[in-house]
């Protein structure tokens, strides 16, 4: 017999081996992956992005969280701008919309409502200017932004109902437009939210 050799143990005395460093790992995993980890990630967040790790909330002069820069909201008064179209209406629990294929009726018929809906509350703009996004959904149908274009074309109704200047509402629109992310990634957007609490602003002076 090889002096070196290690003397096999009973089968009892094996399990208990295994089943306690089952136990350590287990224990050291939860306690690292469950407690550690969680807390050094989220105190971190708090430190270097605080407003992102609280969820990008938006608030009204009175400090009232109002919504969020992450989320749209439905604006059905034709004196706001509106954002894209929402199959869900934008309630976050249901996210997501209709993949509906180019050649399906159902996507025909949808799109052909909302340029009914155009042509009724923005009678000063033909549909053929209006940019293609302002009439259809966003993959999650919960897009907070719209395209500085399709902010633009929104002008005319709203200086109508809320006789702000159109020369104002441009400067509005451009004062929340923000550019691509790092100069290079993403487009110009709006966040319709932020620009919405302007024109009240400005239309309650």
């Amino acid at each position: 017999m090889n002096p070196g050799a290690s003397v096999p143990k009973e089968n009892g005395e094996w399990n208990g081996s295994v089943l306690s460093v089952a136990v350590r790992i287990s224990i050291l995993s939860i306690v690292l992956c469950g407690i550690i980890y969680p807390l050094l990630s989220t105190g971190l967040a708090q430190v270097i992005f605080p407003k992102q790790a609280n969820g990008s909330v938006i608030k009204n002069e009175q400090g009232e969280i109002i919504g969020s820069e992450l989320i749209g909201q439905l604006f059905a008064d034709p004196k706001y701008f509106h954002g894209r179209v929402s199959s869900i209406e934008y309630k976050a629990e249901a996210s997501g919309s209709n993949n509906y294929a180019p050649s399906n009726p159902e996507l025909v018929k949808r799109t052909q409502e909302s340029m009914d809906t155009w042509k009724k509350e923005n009678p000063d703009v033909p549909v053929n200017q209006v940019p293609i996004s302002l009439l259809t959904n966003s993959a999650s149908g919960l897009d907070p932004h719209i395209t500085p274009e399709s902010a633009q074309v929104q002008i005319p109704r709203i200086a109508k109902m809320t006789g702000i200047s159109t020369a104002q509402l441009q400067e509005l629109v451009k004062k929340n437009t923000d550019g691509r992310d790092l100069g290079l990634f993403g487009e110009p957007r709006v966040n319709v939210l932020e620009l919405n609490l302007d024109v009240k602003k400005l239309a309650g002076k």
